[in-house]
Order: structure tokens, then C-alpha cells, then sequence
């Protein structure tokens, strides 16, 4: 009730009654729903489900192919979008932090929607963008403020980055709200044309590090908690998207 979603949260689908089996994954794509089946699940639990806002309410196209996979085969439908970025222990930003070992500090904003700290220990942009890539196992873009370039031509150019904000997936506008706290470095899952500009002009490190990338492991530490809460199996299928 915190938040003013784009969807709903909860069970979008109701397939069976009773649960012995969650197929956990990020986006409850045609693709997705077949791993679960296979895979023998009652439950498939995303992060991107279902009913988003502003589209066309008709059950037509993909959204019948889906929708019909689903209630065939008794599968429901869990899917939890923006609380499940913000929750403090489950969350897609304070997992990713875990897997980055970005120490936490605050939010980012009021919302409880993105994370600010720091690196356990300062590393260069350059050290900082392998590091991102390899943990997340995809190459992530890296682009150096305005004042970073300039800087790269003196002797003492490139400055460790110590502080960064961080939120996963389409959060690339959020960099100005970095830039108001002074950190050296912003990273999101996507990216859009006017971040550039604004990390180039206001001199901040900003990495865009892949939507499905940054969101793979908040659902993984749910689908974790409930099978154990419940005594469940449990399996997180991880689709490559190169998005």
C-alpha cells in the first residue's frame, strides 16, 4: 500500500489450489511460463508481471497466449514489481548491492526506490565497470562525466570513486537526484539518451548495467524465503536478455 504501482502485486493469475513447487524467474514471458511447466511448477513468481498500466485491457495476442498457457496448466501467477525493489532485505537493490559489495547507507529517494552508499574500498571507473560486468556476467557501459574526461588529461586524473547510488532496471532517471547528493557514481539497469548528457555535465560516473541483469536477484531471495517459510521446492530459471 506504500506504493503507487504500475501494475498489481499479489497473485495475477490463480491457477491450483494448493503449492508444492515455485519456478521463479524475472519476467513472466511465453518463454518463461514453459520453463515453469516443464519444470513441474505451481506457482511461477516474477518480478515483471502482468495488467501494466495504460495498455490495452483486451486479452487478445500474446497476452491470451500467456494468460491460456497459465490457467491450462493450473500455474499461477505471483508477481511483486516496485515493493520488491524497495524491500530492505529481499529487494532487487539491496541484493544487487550484495553481489557488488556496495556498502548501504540511505535511500535514494523518499519512495524507498533506489540505495546510496559506498565501494567497500575506492577502485577507478575503469576497475569499477569490470568489476560490474564480471559479477553480472554481461558488458556493462560505462560513461565519465564531463569533468572526468577533462580531468583523465592531468597527471592526477582519474580519481578513485568512493560513494555511488544505485536502482535497478528502468531507473536511469534518477541520475539527476545522485547528482543533487554529491555522489561519484550512479548505476541503473537501463540507460536513455539525455543520461548521457546529464552524467557528462554534472561530472558523474554513471553505469548502466542491463534491466534484466540488475533484476535477477531480488526474486531469487523471495523465491528463497517462501520455500523455506513453507517448505516448498524451489527453482529460479534465469532467461538471458540482453536488454
Amino acid at each position: 500500500s506504500k506504493f503507487k504501482d504500475y501494475c498489481p502485486n499479489g497473485l495475477q493469475v490463480e491457477g491450483n489450489a494448493q503449492v508444492s513447487k515455485i519456478v521463479a524467474g524475472v519476467t513472466a514471458s511465453e518463454a518463461m511460463i514453459h520453463a515453469a511447466i516443464e519444470r513441474g511448477a505451481d506457482v511461477l513468481l516474477v518480478h515483471h508481471g502482468y495488467f501494466w498500466r495504460g495498455e490495452d485491457q483486451a486479452v487478445v495476442g500474446m497476452k491470451k497466449t500467456r494468460i491460456k498457457l497459465l490457467l491450462e496448466h493450473g500455474l499461477s501467477l505471483l508477481a511483486y514489481h516496485l515493493p520488491l525493489d524497495a524491500h530492505p532485505e529481499l529487494g532487487n537493490n539491496v541484493r544487487l548491492a550484495e553481489v557488488l559489495g556496495f556498502q548501504v547507507e540511505a535511500d535514494l529517494n523518499r519512495e524507498g526506490i533506489g540505495l546510496v552508499g559506498r565501494l567497500a574500498e575506492p577502485v577507478s571507473a575503469v576497475r569499477l565497470r569490470d568489476l560490474i560486468s564480471a559479477r553480472l556476467g554481461r558488458e556493462v557501459l560505462h560513461v565519465a562525466g564531463e569533468a572526468q574526461r577533462t580531468a583523465a588529461t592531468e597527471k592526477d586524473a582519474d580519481q578513485p570513486i568512493e560513494t555511488i547510488a544505485w536502482c535497478t532496471g528502468g531507473a536511469q532517471n534518477y541520475i539527476q537526484q545522485a547528482v543533487d547528493l554529491g555522489v561519484d557514481a550512479y548505476l541503473s539497469g537501463e540507460i536513455s539518451e539525455s543520461t548521457v548528457h546529464i552524467a557528462r555535465e554534472c561530472g558523474v560516473h554513471y553505469f548502466a548495467a542491463g534491466h534484466h541483469a540488475t533484476e535477477r536477484f531480488g526474486v531469487q531471495a523471495l523465491g528463497e524465503h517462501l520455500a523455506q517459510e513453507f517448505n516448498l521446492e524451489y527453482e529460479f530459471v534465469d532467461l538471458w536478455n540482453p536488454a
